[in-house]
């Protein structure tokens, strides 16, 4: 699947374990152009070197919770390069502390911090994107199976997963006849920064690699292929959808509301 000549914006990586960043080596081994965003100086000298390695020198110090930031970003690339093939949205936040204990105890504060910046903000960078994609486009996000099925520790996550796949489909939905895509694909559980915020994350990482029917947890690469072909011409008829990768593990599946 061919890249070459498309122009993308990829959000999230935070270092060269981060899904966002095996999606962007994927795209960049098809031929694509990227663009990076990054939240602050500490995050900027992490992916700064990173997206280097991939010929980009196009980074964007973005907060999604804040609008004229994001308004500054899209400018920026409606300057550079006056359209946007694609955009992975990998992008999620939750207080670890409360992916510990026990759901009921979720604050208020944090629900509102992990909705608005797990799943709004993905609507509101489509917004933003969407003008920019008159020639059609692709948007990919990153879910997880916690949406639909209570797994242990994953609390306000499973909330903010499940509210950002009803988002994909309607989003999908209001985007389509603009010729625009909307998928999210959702690995099993990753040895990620973000995923080793999840309390018991070794011990269900370990599960399913033993367990899945393809007995192994989901590679960077493999993800990252799953994303490639979302982004490319061969997805044309694809939208609304949630992709798995995960070795079979939403096969699987976990048991209910029980510590592994």
């Amino acid at each position: 699947m061919s890249m070459v000549g498309k122009r993308g914006l990829v959000m999230g990586v935070a270092n060269d374990r981060s899904i966002a960043w095996g999606i962007a080596k994927a795209l960049h081994g098809a031929g694509a152009e990227l663009a990076f965003s990054y939240q602050g100086e500490t995050f900027g000298r992490r992916v700064a070197p990173l997206v280097a390695q991939l010929d980009s020198d196009f980074l964007l110090d973005v907060d999604v919770t804040d609008d004229a930031s994001l308004d500054a970003a899209f400018k920026k690339i409606e300057e550079r390069w006056g359209r946007l093939d694609f955009v992975i949205h990998a992008i999620a936040y939750s207080n670890k502390d409360e992916l510990t204990g026990r759901f009921i105890n979720t604050s208020r504060e944090n629900f509102r911090n992990s909705l608005g910046i797990s799943c709004y903000s993905l609507i509101d960078i489509a917004r933003r994107a969407h003008p920019l994609m008159s020639a059609g486009g692709s948007i990919v996000t990153l879910t997880y199976q916690g949406s639909n099925k209570v797994t242990p520790f994953y609390n306000v996550m499973g909330v903010a997963k499940a509210a950002l796949e009803a988002s994909v489909r309607y989003l999908a939905n209001d985007l389509g006849p603009e010729g625009i895509r909307v998928n999210a694909v959702s690995p099993g559980p990753m040895k990620t920064l973000a995923g080793a915020a999840i309390g018991g994350a070794r011990k269900t990482f370990k599960h399913t690699d033993a367990n899945a029917p393809m007995r192994s947890n989901a590679t960077l690469e493999a993800v990252g292929g799953t994303a490639l072909y979302l982004c490319s011409d061969a997805a044309a008829c694809t939208t609304g959808e949630i992709v798995h990768v995960d070795g079979g593990y939403h096969v699987l599946g976990m048991p209910q509301s029980e510590n592994l």
